[in-house]
């Protein structure tokens, strides 16, 4: 098509190829076969250049885009002073965990604990997307040079294994594998004949009850830092991860890193609230514990937190926890009523009917509860088709398109918190993003019981 509408129409679609080029530029170096389709359409662009002079501007831009997308640099290139990004959980110091938490790409590097069966272990540093053969190779160059007997690296197999005490095989194919563990879960490399010698680490499952950091800090600061640090790895997952966790599931594990990482914290800080009640013995004690952690929970739906205000709320609502009746009954009236309608707002009756109206009502910056987005996601996905006699079902792709819309609109402005910059400040920003915890229900009920066996 020729003339001024014909310009038109190829400005309009090189504005959606520039506008989606910049805004995935980062994801689409990580995808193999993406720098081909995007040279493709630079090509006929190009051709489309010569035709019509109101495209120069816009192609000059496209080119730009297409040598970032397209710039790879070899691995053996790399300058050794490459910086190693700390995962949290699989590798602890303090230092790293009070960084600020940037996003993760399948080609950054890290550092990790892989464990051998005596409890001694090798730290390696790997890429992200590493497959387990790579880490078995690093783990066996690790061996190498170390004092222990030699063949001991001979035919290794990598284990995860939880605190639980089960076991999982990883195949030599998969990768991705450090951000889909388990909170207490560990890798353990090992022959195939001590598979069934493996236990999990004692700090695992060895647990000593008494007062821990939660007893000394305010309700205010660790829901101000909860809100901090959740902004942090909320901010970090890029908008298709979303889309690549319903749609690709274990395919799309090197593009969902954040993700993952975002829904292991709400799994751990549901722990950590079982875990404190649990592990504080004097009565008196646990009823100001179950006061703090609803205080907490309150603060953290006033700074607009719901996945942290969830985590809480589901963290009391433990059976191992919700049983101890003389405990709760120490709870003042007031208490007991709030904690009610935080059950109320979490309640997952007429599809979260009541924690959708509150959300709806909220301006940004907001941390919205994300295993529901991706419920809803999984519902668009399974309950109609991308394809329809062979057509694309624009529908369907236009109802993603509005979640994804959605969390945009829930990071559109910055999260400001007025925090106090003090020695104070730093332990309990500390504490807050390294929890000890406890994930073994078998455990947490057994502590349980040891504090009210009779309640029910």
């Amino acid at each position: 098509m020729e003339g001024p509408e014909g310009l038109g129409q190829k400005q309009a679609c090189l504005a959606m190829l520039l506008h989606f080029l910049d805004t995935y530029q980062g994801l689409l170096q990580e995808e193999e076969g993406a720098g081909h389709i995007i040279k493709d359409l630079y090509l006929l662009i190009m051709k489309d250049e010569s035709l019509y002079q109101g495209l120069r501007e816009d192609t000059l831009r496209l080119h730009q885009l297409v040598e970032m997308v397209e710039l790879k640099i070899p691995e053996e290139s790399q300058p050794p002073s490459k910086q190693v990004k700390p995962l949290f959980r699989h590798f602890r110091r303090i230092d790293s965990c009070l960084q600020t938490r940037v996003a993760f790409r399948g080609s950054d590097e890290i550092f990790c604990r892989v464990y051998m069966p005596d409890h001694s272990y090798v730290t390696i540093r790997s890429r992200l997307s590493a497959s387990v053969q790579d880490i078995l190779g690093s783990v066996t160059e690790k061996l190498q040079y170390s004092e222990e007997p030699a063949g001991r690296e001979d035919s290794l197999i990598l284990v995860a294994v939880a605190s639980s005490g089960e076991k999982v095989l990883l195949q030599p194919t998969e990768d991705c594998v450090f951000t889909t563990l388990g909170i207490n879960s560990h890798l353990f490399a090992c022959t195939r004949d001590s598979y069934e010698a493996l236990v999990p680490l004692p700090e695992e499952i060895q647990v000593s009850p008494g007062d821990t950091e939660i007893h000394r800090v305010e309700p205010e600061d660790v829901a101000n830092h909860l809100t901090a640090f959740h902004w942090e790895l909320f901010r970090c997952v890029h908008e298709l991860e979303f889309v690549d966790y319903v749609f690709h599931g274990e395919r799309g594990r090197r593009e969902t890193a954040n993700l993952e990482l975002l829904l292991q914290r709400c799994s751990e800080v549901t722990h950590w609230v079982a875990t404190e009640v649990l592990l504080c013995e004097a009565p008196g004690k646990r009823a100001q514990l179950l006061k703090k952690f609803i205080k907490i929970a309150a603060l953290c739906k006033q700074n607009q937190d719901l996945l942290s205000f969830y985590a809480v709320v589901m963290g009391l609502d433990n059976a191992a926890v919700s049983r101890l009746r003389l405990t709760w009954e120490k709870l003042p009236g007031k208490f007991k009523n709030l904690f009610r309608k935080f059950e109320n707002l979490t309640d997952p009756c007429r599809n979260h009917k009541s924690y959708r109206e509150v959300i709806s009502k909220m301006k940004p910056p907001v941390i919205p509860f994300v295993p529901l987005i991706l419920k809803d996601l999984t519902f668009l996905h399974e309950g109609s088709k991308t394809l329809v006699d062979g057509l694309v079902n624009i529908e369907k792709l236009h109802s993603v398109a509005e979640k994804v819309r959605t969390i945009r609109k829930y990071r559109s402005r910055p999260l400001c918190l007025d925090m106090e910059a003090s020695p104070h400040h730093l332990q309990t920003k500390a504490y807050v993003r390294q929890f000890q915890v406890i994930d073994n229900q078998n455990l947490l009920f057994e502590l349980s019981y040891k504090l009210e066996a009779n309640s029910q």
